[in-house]
């Protein structure tokens, strides 16, 4: 088996997640959960103890960066933020430009605990405004409006160095100009970042049930490959590149905490659903919290945390996770550094008829001891994951 000793000492990403939401969004998939009342001290509490149990056993790491996801982070009381970032670099070693990234929605009520968090140590934000378009925002289920939303981006520029947002487009009757329209209003709103996301129908969501019932109709492939193709000329236009499939930034406003997800690196996830991948004792491992908030912190009251699963990746699944993720990235996949985190040569791990065709067909381009995929590449980037992973 391969050796990762030596991983155990590179830069560590570490997610914290926060379960709770107002209401439920009807595309949303995340491991959110709804309550009228919320025991925040006890979930404070739990989310310490298991940030320290999961320090305890990987030691002293270089932290590079921290993000609070949910659910609705921007939920939880500022002090909670601020106890968990003083432990996190009590108990890692931060760099000293780490990047702590707190989601917010911009309702009024949240939008006023920005500077808070700003206090606590937050050092970027990322709001969930998802459209600019009153009737979109209605059909999401969204509960703030547009004005809110630009509020609280100019609250969010005025605070923090670095500030992103997420728009979903490819939305039901949505086409190229009317959103090539939202797009231009949006990026006049832009710090650094911003992620662009095509809505997608996942299971076991409200929207999911309408789309089954005929209900929800979204645009054809071709008008959906027009719409990424709009969203990727307007942001170039205004300098935001994009460097994975559904975000876009100036040159150094990447998102280092998802890098490390995309470059395959260890993250660590603390809290209800929370997945992880650790170097540990020479293993990269699998792990996975509960994920019901409540059975969570009963695990974690009586042992120091919620896990449910954990287990070592074999070479050939982690091959399959990297290039899952790496090939998302316009950077693409660095040849040597897979075979050093996976134990495997590129080649071995992909299908080499499905490899030439999409090289000669211009998804696909090598170079510089990388596989990476190209505009056409990414846009259909699913079907081709799919024939060219094994």
């Amino acid at each position: 088996m391969t050796s990762y000793i030596g991983r155990e000492m590179e830069p560590l990403a570490l997610y914290i997640h926060w379960p709770f939401c107002l209401s439920k969004c009807p595309y949303c998939d995340f491991n959110s959960h709804v309550r009228e009342r919320v025991d925040q001290p006890r979930f404070a509490a739990a989310l310490r103890a298991e940030l320290a149990w999961e320090a305890a056993r990987l030691g002293r790491r270089p932290l590079a960066s921290m993000f609070f996801g949910g659910g609705t982070p921007s939920l939880m009381a500022p002090e909670t933020v601020a106890a968990l970032i003083a432990d996190a670099r009590w108990l890692f070693a931060p760099d000293d430009d780490i990047e702590i990234t707190l989601e917010a929605n911009p309702t009024s009520v949240e939008a006023a605990k920005l500077a808070a968090f700003r206090d606590a140590g937050v050092n970027r934000v990322s709001l969930g405004v998802q459209s600019l378009d009153p009737e979109a925002l209605r059909r999401l289920g969204r509960r703030h409006t547009v004005k809110q939303a630009v509020a609280a981006l100019e609250l969010a520029r005025s605070l923090f160095p670095r500030v992103s947002f997420d728009l979903i487009y490819a939305r039901p009757r949505q086409n190229v100009e009317s959103w090539r329209r939202e797009l231009r209003e949006a990026l006049g709103l832009v710090s650094d970042h911003l992620s662009l996301y095509q809505l997608t129908i996942e299971p076991g969501t409200a929207f999911e049930a309408q789309h089954r019932r005929g209900e929800l109709l979204l645009p054809d492939p071709d008008t959906a490959a027009a719409l990424y193709d709009t969203t990727v000329e307007e942001a170039a236009r205004l300098g935001l590149l994009a460097y994975e499939v559904s975000n876009y930034a100036r040159p150094g406003g990447e998102s280092r905490h998802n890098l490390a997800y995309w470059r395959y690196g260890d993250y660590a996830g603390i809290g209800p659903g929370a997945h992880g991948r650790v170097t540990l004792n020479g293993d990269l491992l699998a792990t996975r919290r509960h994920r019901a908030p409540e059975p969570w912190a009963e695990r974690v009251e009586r042992d120091g945390h919620g896990t449910t699963r954990e287990e070592a990746v074999a070479p050939v699944e982690r091959a399959r996770e990297m290039l899952l993720m790496g090939l998302r990235l316009a950077e693409g996949v660095d040849a040597a550094r897979f075979a050093a985190r996976t134990g495997l040569p590129l080649a071995q791990a992909v299908d080499a008829q499905t490899l030439q065709l999409a090289l000669v067909e211009g998804y696909l381009e090598e170079g510089g001891g990388r596989l990476r995929p190209t505009l056409e590449g990414r846009k259909r980037l699913d079907p081709l994951l799919a024939a060219l992973v094994l």
